[in-house]
């Protein structure tokens, strides 16, 4: 069994309303897994104010209520204690203790792993992955198709010193899906959409929604053929209300497509339950 896991930061579920974006016209081929292949999951968490990216996406990658141990909803990027808790054990740091292989497949354009680590501001996904640096792909791999740019088309890096080809999303999920073939859990974060939730403007919203659409139709059927268990979430709402600007405490969609999902979708209702679910469907295989 091998997973493909897609994180969208910032997507929530929402009834249609003139500022949800989130459609059919805009986007058919999620509107579709949403209507077909998801689950509403929670992320709340029991704590009182709206969801946070830092403790949403710990919770996320570590199994554990972050933001009950922190003791409130962290926003952003993590700070020292939660960077501590995500350090100490994470999805990582899991698939290694049970022999399996995982791989980080959003792209840096770095060249080494302490150009990473030297960074300032490093996310979740980015604190997890040094806690095995083996699972991180560089410039290198970028240029190699061996690893995919955040925004799937890599148009965002030609200012940065990037020296290759723009490509399209769906050359992106041809890239992933290739990638995916060498791990059993390959994870790739996407975050434009907290980005265009948060700027409320429905034209960027509709681009965004539009790029998403156009790789997750090209990798649902990819990863089918190949016989692949795809999976995606989010840390808590936000695109789907264009007119609050902020995040949301709507829950968060629970997609699983692939042999061997519905179990996985049967038994998470929380940000918290899915890791754990995640390495026990891998821990059968």
């Amino acid at each position: 069994m091998k997973i493909i896991f897609i994180f969208v930061d910032g997507l929530g579920l929402a009834p249609p309303s003139p500022d949800n974006p989130v459609t059919e016209a805009n986007c058919p081929h999620l509107h579709r897994l949403l209507q077909q292949a998801a689950r509403p999951i929670d992320a709340c968490l029991g704590v009182p104010g709206l969801p946070q990216s830092a403790t949403g996406q710990a919770a996320l990658f570590t199994g554990l209520n972050a933001a009950q141990a922190m003791g409130r909803h962290v926003e952003g990027f993590p700070g020292p204690s939660l960077r501590k808790l995500v350090e100490a054990d994470n999805i990582f740091l899991a698939l290694k203790r049970i022999a399996k292989r995982g791989f980080f497949a959003d792209g840096y354009l770095a060249d080494s792993v302490e150009e990473i680590r030297n960074r300032r501001f490093r996310s979740v996904t980015t604190t997890a992955a040094l806690t095995c640096p083996e699972v991180i792909a560089m410039r290198n791999d970028l240029l190699a198709n061996q690893a995919v740019c955040h925004d799937l088309t890599r148009q965002s890096l030609l200012d940065k010193g990037y020296t290759g080809p723009v490509i399209t999303p769906a050359a992106a999920a041809e890239h992933l899906v290739q990638i995916a073939l060498g791990y059993d859990y390959t994870l790739f974060e996407f975050f434009e959409s907290d980005r265009a939730g948060h700027s409320g403007d429905p034209e960027q919203a509709r681009q965004v929604l539009g790029k998403l659409d156009a790789f997750l139709g090209a990798l649902s059927p990819l990863a089918l053929e190949m016989g692949m268990l795809m999976v995606l979430t989010s840390d808590h709402g936000n695109i789907e209300a264009l007119n609050l600007r902020s995040h949301t405490f709507n829950p968060v969609p629970l997609i699983v497509v692939g042999e061997g999902g519905d179990a996985l979708k049967r038994n998470v209702s929380n940000l918290v339950e899915v890791t754990p679910q995640v390495l026990r469907v891998l821990n059968q295989a």
